[in-house]
């Protein structure tokens, strides 16, 4: 799964939140992605933080890609639930965002995955927490080897620091995976998070990010030959 470009993921909520630091770091981030040249993949969809930040992508004359499972396409699956996340192909005002439409929930997340070279998480729900997760797993298994760069905004993220740091205390997790996760914490006065240059802040961390790739658990390119295959055809 490595990139095949320098594009990049970002995680987050379907809702805007209660703070309005929320929102503005999620503009400076999509603004910072667009002057970069950076194209944008993410979830799709026009509502809450994942619309203000593709949005600003747009704003600013960037490259947006939505990969959407099918049951989450407007008169799809989820078209007549109560507070719906279903997602408007072609919404107008947004045509220029490119979707790629797959059957599951799984496959976006590889669909997603595969066409990044990093990953950035905003405040987000259930979904943007086991989105977050589950890559930087992949990269302490060795699948691929991409950041993950959360953007601290309020101190959102404070809580998984602190597990992160009790798999260590605990002997779950490696000392050594504690890189595995980047955290932009913003100015010590939270009153600045606001006003704050999130998206400079996160891509200078994103592009700092470095981990040799062998040091991954497992070689998956590794196919079952010799032993191995003689011990399946034993069995």
């Amino acid at each position: 799964m490595e990139p095949s470009s320098n594009a990049v993921a970002v995680y987050c909520g379907s809702s805007l939140g209660t703070e309005k630091a929320f929102s503005s770091a999620a503009t400076s981030l999509g603004y910072a992605i667009a002057k970069a040249n950076r194209p944008l993949i993410y979830g799709g969809g026009s509502k809450g933080i994942m619309g203000v930040v593709s949005g600003a992508v747009l704003e600013r004359g960037g490259k947006v890609t939505g990969i959407v499972p099918y049951a989450m396409v407007a008169a799809g699956g989820e078209s007549e639930k109560v507070n719906s996340v279903n997602v408007t192909l072609d919404e107008v005002g947004r045509e220029k965002i490119e979707h790629v439409v797959v059957d599951s929930m799984h496959e976006r997340k590889v669909e997603m995955a595969r066409r990044v070279a990093g990953f950035f998480g905003l405040p987000g729900g259930f979904g943007t927490f086991e989105e977050v997760l589950e890559v930087t797993t992949w990269t302490q298994l060795g699948i691929h080897n991409k950041p993950v760069v959360l953007l601290n905004v309020l101190s959102f993220f404070e809580p998984l620091r602190q597990l992160i740091n009790n798999g260590i205390e605990y002997g779950f997790i490696k000392p050594a995976s504690k890189d595995l996760v980047v955290f932009v914490d913003g100015p010590s006065s939270q009153d600045e998070h606001a006003s704050f240059d999130w998206g400079e802040a996160g891509l200078k961390a994103l592009e700092g990010w470095q981990r040799d790739a062998e040091e991954g658990l497992f070689d998956w390119t590794a196919r079952m030959e010799g032993k191995h295959t003689e011990a399946l055809e034993s069995t």
